[in-house]
């Protein structure tokens, strides 16, 4: 029998800016963007008390305000984020080695081949990780992948959450179908106009109309999911296959030259990514958003791969001339991708 643990940080970023600032402890606090609410940027991570006025991620700052003008606004301080993560997984891998690195606050461990009980593994996870950083975190277990971020989701903050085959019919089918991994709102959308709000109704809809409806791969994805069948390993190391950079303009613009010189900045930041990581790219792109909110993307494939700033920029440059602007654009980005090692 597996035994998989999904833990997920409480409010992350907020946790950490509250940790190092006890003055902002108990209070609505939103990181996201420069921390000005009055310029555009997204919320990356609100606290607890900040959530219960409606506040959460990706909502834009200027919402978040009038939501809650009274909550404290801090930027987003990726780099002190980055640390507290690297020493939470050090502690994390002290338990276990097969662990699947999911993002900068939650992590997969399989803890299959500890004698110890999970629930007791699970508890001195949580014991370590508060004495050594002063953070909570919450912990779903369960025999897969899937049915361990569901249960870490259940009892947040500072939860534990232990899921059995036997506990799907009773606590997993009641839960909404947007509780499912990989059901976003466009699925949900379609679910919903087939009569189907819970996972339960889900796991008794005849899979060859799933499969009808949403495609040999993600029909058949749904019906198994809907009844907690995961087998997917924990990916202990991956590759990359693209790395991007973007930038939202504070005002829609259609100065040429705004735009050129942040496209030239972009490919500067890209093409130094992917040399430091001792990675080479082929495909470059390069997204616009218009002040219409309708994104086009325009790409260019290289003969040899490179990290070299001047061809990924020559390669950018070449796909800008491609797009009309005759609309003001609000975002720009780019991304190379079709990386290989150096």
């Amino acid at each position: 029998m597996r035994r998989i643990l999904h833990i997920d940080m409480d409010a992350f970023f907020a946790a950490v800016e509250q940790k190092r600032n006890q003055e902002l402890v108990g209070k609505p606090l939103v990181i996201g963007g420069s921390g000005d609410p009055t310029q555009r940027g997204v919320v990356s991570t609100a606290s607890y008390e900040a959530r219960k006025y409606g506040i959460h991620s990706a909502m834009p700052l200027r919402i978040a305000y009038k939501l809650c003008p009274h909550a404290v606004f801090l930027p987003v301080d990726y780099e002190e984020y980055s640390r507290v993560s690297r020493k939470i997984k050090g502690i994390l891998r002290k338990f276990s080695p097969i662990m699947e690195d999911v993002g900068i606050d939650e992590v997969f461990l399989d803890i299959s081949l500890i004698e110890k009980t999970a629930e007791e593994i699970a508890k001195e996870i949580k014991t370590k990780i508060k004495q050594e950083t002063g953070l909570t975190c919450s912990i779903g277990v369960a025999p897969n992948k899937l049915l361990a971020k569901i249960a870490s989701d259940m009892q947040k903050p500072d939860g534990l959450t232990i899921i059995a085959e036997g506990d799907i019919e009773n606590r997993i089918w009641p839960l909404p179908v947007r509780k499912l991994w990989g059901v976003g709102p466009k699925t949900e959308a379609y679910l919903k106009e087939m009569g189907i709000g819970t996972i339960g109704g889900l796991a008794l809809f005849p899979r060859g109309r799933l499969i009808e409806g949403f495609g040999e791969s993600h029909g058949r994805y749904l019906y198994e999911a809907s009844r907690g069948i995961d087998e997917s390993p924990l990916i202990t190391h991956w590759e990359p296959k693209s790395t991007s950079r973007e930038v939202t303009f504070q005002s829609d613009t259609n100065d040429w030259q705004i735009i050129a010189r942040t496209l030239a900045e972009l490919t500067r930041e890209v093409a130094n990514d992917i040399k430091q990581a001792s990675y080479r790219g082929r495909t470059v792109t390069v997204k616009v958003r218009f002040s219409d909110f309708k994104t086009h993307t325009r790409a260019k494939t290289l003969a040899e791969p490179t990290n070299a700033v001047n061809e990924i920029r020559t390669a950018a440059f070449d796909c800008l001339k491609r797009f009309e602007l005759k609309k003001k654009v609000r975002l720009v980005g780019v991304r190379v991708g079709g990386l290989e090692k150096v």
